[in-house]
């Protein structure tokens, strides 16, 4: 029989209650202490017994009730957890502090081949074919990104959830992890796709040309100091990827990152995500109310993504809670105070908005004690090819096909291009192009690039663009070819060589020569 006994918490009141089981030579199965609630699980108690036994354990000072129990709290947990798990269809595995298996679900029972029992006799690196492993999480603290492992001839990409409690000292103990397990199928050996994230987390950030090893030694340094940043940037730079980066080498990575798109949502929806509501604030509000990504996130980072879009009420709003740290929910009568700090983002002029009146001058300072400025992709041409490489990787895992190349042709063709959407757009180019072709490597006829703006396709020159578009497709097919010749014929001085250069006859490259007056003085 399983008995509830509330009571007055003081010391030795345990003692006293175990006391009066003892004489009564109750053996006990289980018991759980929960102040002010001490939940027992008597084996030998018969419900017949249970009225005498709840008169003694009354007269014990302090106790206040005492009632039976179908189930302890302990038990339900678990028997929940244990539902859980069955009801995922994913292979998962629960990992103790010191990364043991403690505990592994039906289907990483059925991929493995073993009981339950039986894996938690397995290290973890071995059962992963990864022997780095389990000293790589204990390192981490369980803190890193997705990765790619193998069980037997099947790849899987393994997402690792840390189990934190709540603070304690310096900062939150980290008592484990959940590690999920979603199967890519039967792949050829290939190099991961997805880069480990280091201590700091700025191995995610791509780039080896000059202004992003600036860049990554700015974003070091600033992503340990406990105050708001400004992230400038074109629209697809990846300015939230380096908001996250920071997140993680800062001392608040232990707790949230919460993100809110400010031109996503009109200025009502926005407060109430941000701020939260009190119960009853508007029509159609939760009853109990809802906390906003402010409470949620405390002693963690909220970015705030597109902040030049939001609205002059929200700007004061933000204003207030920067100053001091406080804000009120949304219809709200009690004033709220949390630890988060502030990362911010745009594309826009911040500056010039300011003068022009339509962004706060005071919040603008308030943003910009830090401040990091991306490079657009233009500006990093060198970086084009290990970014095309990496997205190429990434998109054969997704869609489950053997691991392509980029070939030095493409290479060329995309640096010519002049990607207004910058990375995101060679992002989405390369997918595309992984997606719609089985062959081994991507070549430039596999990109769709559509038009390049009057820059040379498989060359980094870029030429002006003109003022006006051309009138027909055969105009401005002359004028592509017109530039490219002029650019080879500097390097190639002859028309034979250009012949070889542009692999077509020496008839052909010499009539068009004479087609554009292309002359050897250009040379």
């Amino acid at each position: 029989m399983r008995i509830d006994v509330c009571f007055v918490d003081r010391v030795g009141i345990t003692h006293d209650l175990l006391a009066v089981l003892r004489s009564r030579h109750i053996n006990l199965l289980a018991v759980e202490m929960s102040p002010p609630h001490l939940y027992i699980d008597a084996q030998t108690l018969l419900s017949t017994s249970f009225a005498e036994l709840r008169t003694a354990l009354l007269q014990v000072r302090d106790v206040l009730e005492v009632t039976a129990l179908d189930i302890l709290p302990g038990e339900r947990e678990h028997l929940h957890f244990n539902a859980l798990l069955t009801a995922v269809v994913d292979p998962v595995f629960v990992v103790d502090g010191n990364g043991a298996i403690i505990s592994a679900n039906k289907a990483a029972e059925s991929v493995t081949g073993q009981s339950e029992d039986e894996l938690c006799q397995f290290a973890l690196g071995e059962l992963l074919s990864d022997p780095e492993l389990q000293a790589t999480l204990l390192e981490k603290r369980f803190g890193v990104p997705q990765f790619e492992a193998g069980i037997g001839d099947t790849r899987f990409l393994v997402q690792v959830h840390p189990v934190k409690m709540e603070p304690a000292g310096d900062g939150r103990i980290v008592a484990g992890g959940v590690l999920t397990l979603r199967a890519l199928g039967p792949l050829p050996a290939h190099r991961r796709a997805i880069p480990e994230l280091d201590e700091a987390g700025f191995a995610v950030i791509l780039g080896e040309c000059g202004p992003m090893v600036s860049l990554k030694t700015r974003t070091a340094r600033l992503a340990g100091l406990d105050a708001p940043l400004l992230i400038l940037g074109e629209t697809g730079t990846g300015k939230e990827l380096v908001a996250r980066a920071c997140h993680a080498a800062s001392k608040r990575n232990c707790a949230p990152f919460l993100a809110l798109n400010c031109a996503a949502m009109p200025e009502s929806l926005a407060e109430s995500e941000l701020f939260g509501y009190a119960p009853g604030a508007f029509s159609g509000a939760h009853r109990g109310g809802k906390p906003g990504l402010l409470e949620l996130a405390n002693h963690g980072t909220v970015f705030l993504d597109e902040i030049g879009e939001m609205s002059p009420y929200l700007q004061a709003k933000l204003l207030r809670f920067l100053n001091d740290g406080t804000f009120w929910r949304v219809g709200g009568d009690r004033e709220m105070r949390v630890d988060v700090r502030i990362i911010s983002a745009t594309h826009r002029d911040l500056e010039h908005m300011v003068a022009e009146k339509v962004f706060r001058e005071d919040l603008f300072y308030r943003l910009n004690v830090l401040n990091l400025r991306l490079p657009a992709l233009r500006d990093r041409a060198g970086d084009i090819g290990l970014l095309a490489q990496y997205f190429a990787d990434q998109a054969c895992l997704k869609i489950e096909r053997p691991r392509c190349r980029v070939t030095p042709a493409a290479h060329l063709a995309l640096r010519a291009n002049p990607w207004p959407g910058n990375v995101r757009q060679l992002q989405n180019v390369i997918f595309r192009a992984v997606a719609m072709t089985d062959k081994p490597a991507i070549d430039v006829d596999d990109l769709e690039l559509g038009s390049v703006s009057g820059q040379e396709r498989g060359h980094e020159r870029v030429q002006p663009a003109p003022a006006e578009g051309p009138d027909s497709l055969d105009e401005a097919l002359a004028a592509f070819e017109k530039n490219l010749l002029e650019d080879l014929y500097a390097r190639y001085p002859s028309s034979r060589q250009l012949a070889v250069r542009l692999k077509t006859s020496h008839t052909t490259v010499a009539n068009k020569l004479r087609k554009y007056g292309i002359r050897r003085e250009l040379a």
